[in-house]
């Protein structure tokens, strides 16, 4: 029997936007739930990459190391990584191109998938958000100051999830990636790439199992102003 296909998400893109940046939940549990996702850490400190049940944080200086497990997050998605779907890219595409392939390939459009993309890049543009201290702005302030960086002739791995356009909010809906390279020195949210060849692998999740901070009195009693929500994530992400 198929074991169900779960993405375990804690914490909310919608909260992150509004500024509740605490660390909310250690790394270590985060990794009990899954060997594969993307998030942030605490006070909004970098791009959160897990690959492989190894957990990484892509700097606002550009630079990726590992993370210690007792490190918070406030917002990480991940799940235990069984594609069921796979093909190869054996040409030039860029990101614009790989996602309308993808698109193609997704069982429906209204579910979440975990997408992941090996490969030899000819280029990638990544950021980091830069740490933030209390009293948090909203992320969409934040990410007017963020750090970009670029690297060309690279070889790694587009690790992230496609999200239904009815969950945004809870995450960002389409497409939310993040990259690392093979060397493990290269890493952080992915905003632009142009693929030479690589192989694109899916898995469709059965469930979205999402977890609040509810002993974060922060979270528990700050009234959140979501009016211009879509219209931030969209500006932010």
């Amino acid at each position: 029997m198929t074991k169900e296909a779960i993405l375990y998400q804690h914490g909310t893109l919608g909260a992150l936007m509004a500024g509740l940046m605490d660390g909310t939940e250690t790394i270590a549990n985060i990794l009990e739930k899954g060997d594969f996702g993307i998030g942030t850490l605490a006070g909004l400190d970098g791009e959160l990459i897990i690959l492989d049940g190894k957990a990484y944080q892509g700097r606002e200086d550009g630079a990726l190391i590992a993370i210690n497990e007792e490190q918070k997050t406030p917002y990480a998605a991940v799940t235990n990584f069984k594609p069921t779907i796979k093909f190869p890219i054996e040409h030039s595409a860029n990101n614009l191109q790989i996602n309308t392939l993808i698109r193609e390939q997704l069982k429906s459009e209204n579910l979440f998938h975990a997408i992941k993309i090996h490969g030899k890049f000819k280029e990638v543009r990544i950021r980091a958000m830069p740490k933030q201290e209390k009293p948090y702005k909203r992320l969409v302030e934040v990410s007017k100051e963020q750090p970009e960086f670029v690297k060309r002739d690279v070889s790694g791995t587009i690790i992230g999830f496609f999200t239904p356009e009815l969950f945004q909010g809870v995450a960002a809906a389409d497409f939310h990636l993040h990259f690392i390279d093979d060397e493990e020195t290269f890493g952080g949210h992915l905003m632009d790439f142009e693929l030479e060849s690589g192989t694109i692998e899916i898995e469709p999740m059965d469930s979205l199992l999402q977890h609040f901070p509810k002993n974060d009195e922060t979270f528990i009693h700050t009234e959140i102003d979501y009016a211009d929500l879509d219209k931030e994530i969209q500006e932010a992400e």
